[in-house]
């Protein structure tokens, strides 16, 4: 019985440890888009080509973009991610004003599946506190088509593109984490 208690609980370390996160804000924006930024652990991301070196960075900056699971437009798959969008990140170090930015890609892996996320080194110490910008952008025309019945009913786009603000992020801990 020891045995299993051992394997139960270095099962449950292992699984908060991968997946432990920052979450920076939560948003929902109409018509029932959900949104979470969060800042992650650094991760190898592959293609390596269109990724920083794990080691050239200090943390994984996500939004994970889902349907909500209530009141969303009929036929939308409850929770269901949501492609094609355009969404960049501004990283402020609040005490030298650097700053970075950041096209947050497609990612998938096997605790949030898709999202959008890059890895990106912190313009500044990992001890400093941070302003964070999401610019959040509906897909463009030529990448999302919209029928009829949707234009009739929610216009001639997804939605209208928002920027989120959030300050004195503190992203120390998640800095300092490691997925090995």
């Amino acid at each position: 019985m020891k045995k299993y208690t051992l394997y139960i609980f270095l099962f449950f370390l292992t699984v908060n440890v991968c997946s432990q996160e920052l979450i920076i804000g939560e948003e929902r924006i109409e018509p029932g888009i959900v949104l979470i930024f969060e800042g992650a652990i650094k991760d190898e991301v592959f293609p390596r080509s269109n990724n920083l070196n794990v080691n050239e960075t200090n943390i994984h900056i996500e939004a994970r973009v889902n349907w909500d699971t209530k009141n969303t437009p009929p036929g939308t798959p409850a929770g269901g991610f949501i492609p094609y969008m355009k969404i960049n990140s501004i990283i402020v170090n609040t005490s030298s004003g650097l700053r970075t930015f950041i096209d947050l890609l497609p990612h998938i892996n096997l605790i949030d599946n898709f999202h959008y996320a890059r890895n990106i080194s912190l313009p500044g110490k990992i001890s400093d506190k941070y302003d964070v910008i999401f610019n959040v952008l509906p897909p463009s025309n030529y990448d999302l088509n919209l029928h009829k019945d949707w234009n009739e009913g929610y216009g001639d786009n997804l939605f209208n593109g928002q920027t989120f603000r959030y300050s004195d992020i503190d992203f120390e801990e998640i800095a300092k984490a490691n997925r090995d």
